[in-house]
């Protein structure tokens, strides 16, 4: 589902540090601009999803986690995007609407596009401004610890509800998932699959698709991850939707984010 300068000054030897402790495993396809077995979402009850677009056509999802700062998926990333926050209907103007041009674009230092291996597919995006807060628009808390299996968690976006065919709707869908055991996700994509990653998936099919890469992961009102990679066709129950697992990089987020300011 991933390319501007770096929104922090590293080290070299803080990034020669880093570097070191990124590892290679998963190697999957990811599935540019991707819910299924969802409904239409209560319009604005996801007020922190946002919808990257190149141009008028829709690229990606992210999530608001600060009134100046969007998480995507590292694959997302593209020469020049806009960020649209507060949407609902995508042909509607609603009056909710913020457009924001892209400051920096800033992928995990640990992530490879150059390869099929979706480990570290997280990027942070530095708005031009700072979002206006309001019902419509509020950025999400972070996970303060690793997801529980079995816990039931909600996605959402515009990507594509039928698979393989895409039938893109005009509005924002969301759908239940349940965390799955690493050992089941493994199985489901043998020698693809790391910790860098959540399995999440339901006995129905419920997935992300094609148009939700980099939308939200929320589980008990927190964001704890970001949609990375999955089968094609989506929806598949015993091949479930893959995502970043956002505990393992609260540090990198907080430390970009801080040196910026």
């Amino acid at each position: 589902m991933g390319r501007s300068p770096p929104a922090t000054i590293w080290t070299w030897v803080s990034l020669l540090l880093l570097l070191k402790t990124c590892t290679a495993a998963g190697h999957w396809r990811a599935q540019k601009p991707k819910v299924l077995g969802g409904q239409e979402c209560q319009a604005h009850s996801q007020p922190w999803q946002t919808a990257l677009f190149q141009g008028v056509q829709l690229l990606c999802g992210g999530v608001l986690i600060d009134d100046n700062w969007v998480l995507t998926a590292a694959h997302c990333k593209t020469l020049k995007y806009t960020v649209r926050l507060g949407d609902h209907s995508l042909q509607t103007n609603e009056g909710t609407e913020q457009e924001m041009a892209v400051v920096q674009s800033i992928p995990h230092p640990c992530y490879n596009n150059n390869s099929d291996d979706h480990n570290h597919d997280l990027m942070l995006i530095r708005l031009s401004d700072p979002a206006s807060l309001r019902p419509e628009v509020k950025p999400i808390n972070l996970t303060d610890h690793c997801p529980e299996v079995g816990q039931t968690c909600t996605i959402s976006g515009w990507g594509t509800v039928t698979s393989p065919q895409e039938d893109f709707p005009d509005t924002l869908n969301c759908a239940e998932v349940e965390i799955l055991p690493q050992k089941l996700c493994e199985d489901a994509y043998p020698g693809k699959v790391s910790e860098d990653m959540i399995c999440a998936g339901d006995s129905t099919g419920a997935d992300s698709c094609q148009g939700d890469s980099g939308g939200p992961l929320v589980c008990s009102g927190v964001l704890q991850g970001i949609t990375s990679w999955g089968s094609n066709p989506c929806g598949q129950p015993q091949r479930p939707g893959i995502y970043t697992n956002l505990c393992l990089y609260l540090d990198w987020i907080k430390n970009t984010i801080g040196s910026s300011r």
